[in-house]
Parts: structure tokens; C-alpha cells; sequence
């Protein structure tokens, strides 16, 4: 893989599906009436995911070219250059390997990249998260007043954060009675003391989750967290006022996901209680390694293994499904299709499930960070839109809100929903006949999906009586592209498989673009200029002259204005 990106607006099949697109009027209604077996050929299983592509804007056509794109630039083989551990990620020099976090113990055959034996490592380390798992769930782990801990907080950011909250929240049905996590990210002072405030320091166990651990956030927090620590065990009276009785404390109260060992110790954690992931990991891509301690802690090892077998089942699918049933590929390629064919700027993801709530979030960074470039891996301009804006809500929350959109506006919002079959909480309505909630709750998911594909016509709004006058008002044009994913629960393995999807998902449109979906230089000028910016909020007045008029202006308001 050491030459250059194919230019995509190149190829034969670039050429023929722009003629292609302006060649189709989507027809969804006439697509499903013509062609009764539609829904049938354009679903997929993925393990426990069934995909329904079917109401997507796409024919048979559209597919024979979109895998045509796929085999002119590349893109089976880099998934392969990946799997095997080749330096994919150019611009770091590292191989991207987030699917070897999740390979079974004893896989074969062995993976071994760089000379290192990767799948030896990976266990090894699981296994030292999965012990101290247990041994704070089981009660051995205690803090310096030998209670158990009761509370884990995670502190952390992007990467370090969005994956293990997100999945937390996802799999609460399964977090051990009795324990709780709690997740801080934002430097803002407020996040720190809003999800301390309620706590009991003898209980509280702080996850500190930085590779470097010099993430600035990350280890303002933890700082923080520290001082919280020691103050409210002296206001207890349980913490003697000398540096060894501080440092016992940390040691017993704090652990780190960190591979920078001198800094751990030097902050207080015990080099033994830190916990390590490679640099063949990206944030965005580590949940499954040792940045979800959090949730192993939450969920339990058996769980957790469950939760990465989820995502080595989709690994699997991705690596040998034929392309024409490859569910990742056939998404990917269609996300491509929806930027660069059909002028789409977003990307809807809408979870029918609560406990999927911050899923939308996680993927922002998954997809954002990864695909949000303008130059290929070789350095060269981007010859094409690239990337896509990320969003949404759980339903039915955005039905009423800003489906509006999606359903009458002008623009092409390409719409994924995710739903399952057994709910966490199946709940009858009495009072309301008694209605089985879930079933009502489905109804809105097929409804919904229903709806963006057929619409409705001018002829069929007038055929319920309803005013010439609000007819058009009432019209839905119908051909709103959406795909459905569902599954039987919202399991561990489940939830990995969903993870694992939209990993591969992003994977597909960054080969077919040409760029480098696993590095993030976008993020580090802002917090270099951070870093600069911040004496002249504390009087240096070089500092505050260096800056550009703009900014001086708003630094002054600030300053100001500050009352405490």
C-alpha cells in the first residue's frame, strides 16, 4: 500500500454513476411497485443486524457501479492493508489495528506487526482491565477507609470519553446493582464539581484516561478530582494532614489508562494500577481497549468480552462477506454516493431506543474526526467533497422536532434508524387500554421510514377532504433516503456490532476519498493557541498585545467583566 490514493473522480465508475444520477429520477413508490422482491434483495445480515437498504435512492445499477468505485480505487484491499497491520495511518507512520482489540484469545492466524506479537499484548492487557474489574465489583478494591467503591468516575475527553459513556448508557440494563459511573470531560470547573458534588470520597473510584497523560483537560480534572478527594476525606476526618496519608489516598482512589508510567506515578497512581493501549489505537477507536475500563468495571468481564465478540463478528462480516452483501461497504459506498452525487451535507442518525441516546454523539467523532480532511494521504488537495455533518436524537424525541426537516425540507438528509425487537423495559399502558408501549413505539420507527420513502401526493391529500388552499402544505414528496437497522436487544454484543458498523462505514468512504481516516491534525492548532492564549487571562500583557484585534477585544470583555 506505499503508493499514492486513486483519484476518484478518475475512474470509469465515477464517470458513469455522475451520468448515472443525472440519468435517475428516484422513484421509490414505482421502484417497489416494479420490483416486489426490492425489499427482499436490499437486505442484509450483518451477525445480529438485520440492514434494510431497500428505501435507500438507489437501483440495481446504482450498487453495480458503487462497487465498481470500490474495486477501481482500492478499497478491499486497503481494509486488507488494515487488517494485517500495514502502516495505513501515513501521515503517523502507524499501522491501525482498533480491530485487533477485539480479536478471541487464540486467534489464528497469529497477528503479528512490527515484529511485535499484537494478539499477546492485547490479552494481556484485557486481562489485567478484567481483573480489576472484578476486583472492584467483587468489594477487594477498597478505598482508605476499607469501604467498597460504589462510584467510578471516568475522566477523560473525546475519544477517552464519548466511547465508554456512550456505551454505558447503552448497556445500563447490565451495570451491576449497587455501582454507578459518572463521566467528566469538559474543563469547564463546573463539569468536575456538578458530578462531585453528591458523592462520598470513601466510595469514589477516579478512572484518569490519557495516553500521554497531558491531555490539558483530562489532567486539569484530574487534578481537580484530587483536591476534591482530599478535601472532603479531611472534612470527614478519615485523612491524616500529611503528603504520605494524600499519596495513600490517590493510590487508593485514582487509576489511570495511560501508558506514560513516570507521569502516573508522579501524579500518585501506582505504575501497577495503569492500565495500557497502543499507539495503533486512535481515541475514537479505543471503547474496546483499555479506555473502556469504566464500562468492564460497570458491566462485568463476562459482559465485556460479549461486547468485543459483537465488534470481531462485524470484523469478520467486513472481511469476508462478498462485496455485493458486504453491509459496511455497501453503506459506505452509499454515503458516498449521498456527498458527491446527490448533494448531501448531513447525515441523520436516529436510535429508536433511549439507552442509545448518546450514540449520535459518539459517531460525530467517529465520522467527523476520521473523514473531516482536504488533502488525500499523499498529501495532495482532495479532488471531492469529503466528509459528512453527523446528527441526531433518539426518536421519538425528533419527531418532534426537527423531522420537519428530513420530511418537507429542501435539502437530502440521508437517514439511518436503529431499533430493536425486545425492549430493556417492555411496559404496558393500562390506563391507556392496555397498550404495549413498545409496539406503539415501533409503530413510530416503521411509520416514520414509511413516510420519508412514499409520501404523499397532492391527490391523496385532497382525497381526505382536506382544503385546496392547504394542500400543498400537506404534500410529502416522498424519496427521503433512509436505511433501517435492526436487531433482536440491545446486548452487548449488539451494541459492539453497531460500533464496529459505522467503524468500517467511515473506513470506506475515507478509502474511496483517498485520505488518511486515522490521524486528527484538525485538533491541534486550537489547543496550541490554547496554550498561548492562556497568560494573558492572568495578567501577562505581551501575551494579551500578541493577540489579533478580535481576540484581544473578547480577552478584554473577559477580563473585565470576571467577577470571581
Amino acid at each position: 500500500m506505499s503508493e499514492g490514493p486513486v483519484d476518484p473522480t478518475r475512474t470509469s465508475a465515477w464517470e458513469a454513476l455522475a451520468a448515472h444520477r443525472a440519468a435517475t429520477t428516484p422513484d421509490l413508490r414505482g421502484w417497489f411497485a416494479d420490483d416486489p422482491q426490492r425489499a427482499e434483495r436490499l437486505t442484509f445480515e450483518a451477525a445480529d443486524l438485520h440492514v434494510d437498504l431497500s428505501k435507500n435512492l438507489l437501483t440495481e445499477e446504482t450498487v453495480r457501479l458503487l462497487l465498481q468505485l470500490a474495486e477501481e480505487t482500492g478499497v478491499l484491499a486497503r481494509r486488507d492493508a488494515m487488517l494485517t497491520g500495514e502502516h495505513i495511518n501515513v501521515t503517523e507512520d502507524r499501522a491501525v489495528l482498533h480491530t485487533a482489540l477485539r480479536r478471541p484469545p487464540g486467534a489464528r492466524p497469529a497477528l503479528v506487526v512490527d515484529g511485535q506479537d499484537v494478539d499477546a499484548d492485547v490479552q494481556r492487557e484485557l486481562g489485567k482491565v478484567l481483573d480489576f474489574a472484578e476486583s472492584v465489583r467483587s468489594g477487594r478494591w477498597t478505598g482508605v477507609t476499607g469501604k467498597a467503591i460504589r462510584t467510578v468516575v471516568n475522566i477523560g475527553i473525546g475519544g477517552s470519553d464519548l466511547g465508554p459513556v456512550m456505551a454505558y448508557e447503552a448497556l445500563k440494563p447490565y451495570v451491576q446493582q449497587g455501582l454507578e459511573c459518572r463521566f467528566v470531560s469538559n474543563i469547564d470547573p463546573t463539569d468536575v464539581a456538578e458530578t462531585t458534588a453528591d458523592l462520598d470520597p470513601e466510595t469514589t473510584l477516579f478512572i484518569v484516561a490519557s495516553k500521554t497523560f497531558g491531555t490539558l483537560e483530562t489532567l486539569t480534572n484530574a487534578r481537580l478530582a484530587r483536591a476534591w478527594l482530599w478535601e472532603r476525606l479531611g472534612a470527614a476526618g478519615v485523612l491524616a494532614d500529611d503528603d504520605a496519608a494524600r499519596r495513600d489516598a490517590v493510590a487508593k482512589h485514582f487509576v489511570a489508562v495511560s501508558t506514560a508510567l513516570e507521569k502516573v506515578e508522579a501524579f500518585g497512581i501506582d505504575p501497577g494500577n495503569a492500565f495500557g493501549f497502543w499507539d495503533w489505537v486512535g481515541g475514537r477507536y479505543s471503547v474496546d481497549s483499555a479506555i473502556g475500563t469504566s464500562l468492564a468495571v460497570a458491566i462485568g468481564p463476562e459482559r465485556f468480552r460479549e461486547f468485543l465478540a459483537g465488534f470481531h463478528a462485524v470484523d469478520e462480516h467486513f472481511r469476508t462477506a462478498e462485496p455485493a452483501a458486504n453491509v459496511p461497504l455497501l453503506m459506505g459506498l452509499l454515503n458516498v454516493f449521498y456527498v458527491n452525487h446527490c448533494d448531501a451535507h448531513t447525515h441523520a442518525v436516529l436510535p429508536y431506543s433511549q439507552h442509545l441516546h448518546r450514540f449520535p454523539a459518539y459517531l460525530q467523532q467517529l465520522t467527523m474526526e476520521s473523514n473531516g480532511k482536504s488533502v488525500r494521504y499523499d498529501g495532495s488537495p482532495v479532488t471531492t467533497a469529503t466528509g459528512e455533518v453527523f446528527w441526531g436524537e433518539p426518536g421519538t424525541n425528533g419527531q418532534h422536532a426537527f423531522y420537519q426537516l428530513i420530511h418537507q425540507g429542501t435539502r437530502v438528509i440521508p437517514s439511518d434508524f436503529i431499533a430493536f425487537a425486545t425492549p430493556a423495559h417492555p411496559l404496558v399502558d393500562r390506563d391507556g387500554g392496555e397498550a404495549d408501549v413498545h409496539a406503539l413505539f415501533m409503530a413510530n420507527f416503521f411509520a416514520q421510514t414509511k413516510a420519508l420513502a412514499f409520501g404523499k401526493t397532492a391527490e391523496e391529500v385532497r382525497a381526505e377532504g382536506t382544503a385546496e388552499e392547504v394542500v400543498p402544505a400537506r404534500v410529502f414528496s416522498g424519496n427521503r433516503p433512509t436505511t433501517s437497522i435492526m436487531a433482536p436487544a440491545l446486548t452487548p454484543s449488539v451494541l459492539g456490532q453497531l460500533i464496529a458498523l459505522y467503524e468500517h462505514v467511515t473506513f470506506v468512504e475515507g478509502a474511496v476519498w483517498g485520505i488518511d481516516s486515522f490521524d486528527q491534525w484538525g485538533v491541534e492548532l486550537g489547543k496550541k493557541l490554547a496554550l498561548e492564549i492562556a497568560p494573558a487571562l492572568t495578567g501577562d500583557a505581551a501575551a494579551l498585545d500578541a493577540q489579533d484585534p478580535s481576540t484581544a477585544a473578547l480577552i478584554r470583555y473577559y477580563l473585565e467583566r470576571r467577577s470571581s
